[in-house]
């Protein structure tokens, strides 16, 4: 029997949490909110969000660790919890949350497996990012050499929190924008499943985003270099493994 939580990473985005929250309510899950530090302004917004729901828990980082930091302090606080499974939600409110029991029930079927969304993209969708995300797409199956995770980059999905975290204790994993990928491409390498799952997503007007164009470019960047050297490691096993199995 598994026990689930939400984690939802949230820095300066207050915009859409009611709404999140109130979606998330049907669902019976208790919710562990991660402020990543935000400022003044938006923290005093967070947190009373937060105190509007009962089954939220909210924990501030005194400083912005960046998403990845976020969303790791969330599954480590999970671990302290008890629960077996943490299902990552953005708090920009992109994603359907009608699609939780979904998560659920696969992660109750497969246990040791990560969940992964597929986002299935409306007209909101900014057609620039839509298609940049290909090249990570093409990175991520060169860096397994598999097919596997068919979208690295959306932001729902169900952990196994153990090995999650004994993952992220032994390894490196970077700290912001490029967590979503490497923790995949890492979870895949130690011979984790991961079970893909569409799931709709819709981009709002009103809610900025905390990509830096610059700077989270050129850290996705790095994170490709070092992973496909990393996959060079390991070639001998990976390949092993893709005919073997």
């Amino acid at each position: 029997m598994i026990r689930c939580c939400v984690v939802i990473p949230v820095y300066n985005h207050p915009h859409k949490l009611k709404e999140l929250l109130t979606a998330i309510e049907p669902h019976e899950l208790d919710v562990l909110m991660v402020d990543d530090g935000s400022d003044k302004q938006a923290a005093a917004a967070i947190a009373a969000t937060a105190d509007q729901f009962s089954f939220v828990q909210l924990k501030v980082l005194e400083t912005n660790a960046g998403k990845g930091g976020a969303v790791m302090a969330g599954l480590r606080w999970a671990a302290q919890l008890d629960y077996s499974h943490a299902i990552q939600v953005d708090a920009d409110y992109q994603h359907n949350m009608s699609d939780l029991p979904a998560f659920q029930q696969l992660s109750s079927h497969h246990p040791e497996a990560v969940i992964c969304g597929i986002p299935e993209y409306d007209e909101t969708v900014n057609k620039g990012r839509y298609y940049a995300r290909y090249l990570t797409h093409v990175w991520v199956w060169i860096n397994t050499l598999s097919l596997d995770i068919k979208d690295s980059m959306c932001g729902f999905r169900s952990y196994p929190v153990q090995s999650t975290i004994g993952l992220i204790d032994r390894v490196n994993v970077g700290q912001r924008m490029n967590f979503d990928t490497e923790i995949l491409v890492r979870l895949h390498w130690q011979g984790t499943q991961v079970i893909n799952i569409t799931t709709r997503v819709v981009y709002h007007e009103d809610v900025p985003s905390n990509f830096r164009i610059f700077k989270d470019n050129v850290g996705i960047s790095w994170m490709h270099t070092r992973l496909f050297f990393g996959m060079l490691l390991r070639l001998p096993v990976l390949l092993y493994r893709k005919f073997t199995t």
